[in-house]
């Protein structure tokens, strides 16, 4: 991989020989760095010490810029407002619908930004499995991406969208309780060492990068599992959402109403007509990169108020898009190396907290995001969804008829929907869908993602 091609030139005149377990990409090196150790191979010490040095200095912040691209702190209210997850930040003098913060816009986009989850690379903590790996440095960056939306769909669900992490009361227990459940042990519902272990069948492995289609069906296996007291370790149904039952390629994923219905009486065992969802949207919008006719409709997305953002990136260095200011796609970046830390319940300021969280606002042209990704929302209720449903087909009919994904009642409509996308028929109303069952769910390989 280049990272090792990078350390091994970074380390060639410090070491003359190194052991054939010794490598970078299947991140060893925390395992023999424990205070007091004395299995590491005294040779080769220097060789792990700078190895040490890249991953976790500044030499994995340049390598990770190389990959990502140049990125970029500054903001300009000459650039218009900033969409962060569904609420407008006004920043300019320009008008803005929606869902407006008026209250100094760029200050209140700062602590909303500051107040969405960060989850980066860890080092330190228990070995995955039979595996001693006991960091994801290098190869987790999907993974921590995937976790960063997840856990801004239960903050939304627990909290609201208008909560913010408070400074100087203590930290809301619903809030602690989220982070718990994204600690690095197998003790954690939903650690990177249990989405290993449900993704097995999605190609998930130790040290292996994984896309965002794989990632979105390991979320749905994991969320299927019960915990000691028989329930689902996610308090929501996941919905992901796939193209025409068919298969065929090159048609824009549908969201099919009845396939949801289907997901909540699922997952309240029938006891309710409709619960919480979470519509996870895997796309692929061009071959090196993402065709320019769907950049404006990805923009819009960011103005649904069930916006989860976006898990995307680039090839092999994945991040989660929070936000959008004109043409800038602001992330929060994975890649930073943290020290494993144990989130307890004590409400008053646990320790570690912080590291769950970014000032540092970073954005990257909206364009020169890999094509290959995955659109979240957060629908609360029926009432939501159907709103969510209203949006996403005004979208379509705006997008000149290549959407990014359309909505029909049952899948036997989804072809006419799809096909009438640049015309009038594309309106949300629930007397145009005849009643009819969408049929069974299919088990889709990656490689049968519908290109765009």
């Amino acid at each position: 991989m280049v990272l090792k091609g990078l350390c091994e030139r970074i380390v060639s005149s410090k070491c003359s020989s190194k052991s054939s377990t010794e490598t970078v990409d299947n991140t060893q090196v925390p395992v023999y760095s424990k205070a007091g150790s004395s299995d590491f191979p005294s040779r080769s010490s220097g060789w792990a010490a700078a190895v040490r040095k890249v991953v976790t200095g500044g030499s994995m912040r340049r390598f990770q810029e190389r990959v990502l691209g140049s990125s970029r702190t500054d903001i300009s209210s000459s650039d218009g407002d900033i969409w962060l997850l569904g609420v407008c930040h006004k920043i300019s003098q320009q008008e803005s619908t929606g869902d407006v913060d008026t209250s100094n816009g760029l200050a209140s986009f700062e602590q909303d930004f500051s107040s969405k989850i960060l989850v980066t690379y860890r080092k330190g903590f228990d070995a995955i499995g039979d595996t001693k790996y006991t960091s994801d440095v290098n190869w987790g960056c999907m993974l921590r991406s995937s976790q960063m939306l997840v856990a801004q769909a239960l903050l939304f669900h627990k909290l609201g969208r208008s909560w913010r992490k408070p400074i100087d009361k203590p930290l809301d227990k619903e809030y602690i309780d989220v982070l718990q459940l994204f600690g690095d042990s197998e003790a954690s519902a939903f650690s990177i060492h249990n989405l290993l272990q449900a993704g097995k069948g999605y190609g998930l492995a130790v040290g292996s990068w994984v896309g965002p289609y794989a990632m979105c069906r390991t979320w749905e296996v994991l969320a299927r599992k019960k915990n000691d007291l028989g329930e689902p370790p996610l308090p929501m149904a996941i919905y992901v959402v796939s193209g025409d039952e068919d298969g065929e390629r090159g048609g824009a994923p549908v969201v099919c109403i009845e396939d949801a219905s289907k997901r909540c009486s699922e997952f309240s065992s029938g006891l309710a007509a409709w619960t919480p969802l979470l519509l996870l949207v895997p796309l692929v919008l061009g071959l090196d990169k993402v065709n320019p006719r769907y950049i404006p409709l990805l923009r819009s997305t960011f103005k649904f108020p069930q916006s989860l953002g976006i898990m995307g990136g680039k090839p092999g260095a994945s991040t989660y898009i929070i936000g959008v200011q004109n043409e800038k796609a602001f992330y929060l970046d994975p890649h930073d190396v943290q020290q494993v830390v144990n989130i307890s319940g004590d409400t008053q300021e646990p320790t570690g907290t912080s590291s769950y969280h970014c000032n540092v606002m970073r954005h990257i042209p909206l364009d020169s995001i890999d094509p290959s990704l995955a659109i979240g929302f957060y629908c609360r209720d029926k009432d939501d969804f159907d709103d969510f449903c209203s949006q996403a087909s005004k979208l379509a009919e705006e997008s000149n008829g290549a959407p990014l994904f359309t909505v029909a009642k049952s899948r036997s409509f989804s072809k006419q929907v799809s096909n009438d996308v640049s015309g009038d028929n594309t309106g949300f109303q629930e007397e145009d869908f005849p009643g009819m069952d969408c049929g069974n769910d299919t088990v889709t390989n990656e490689d049968d993602w519908q290109l765009l």
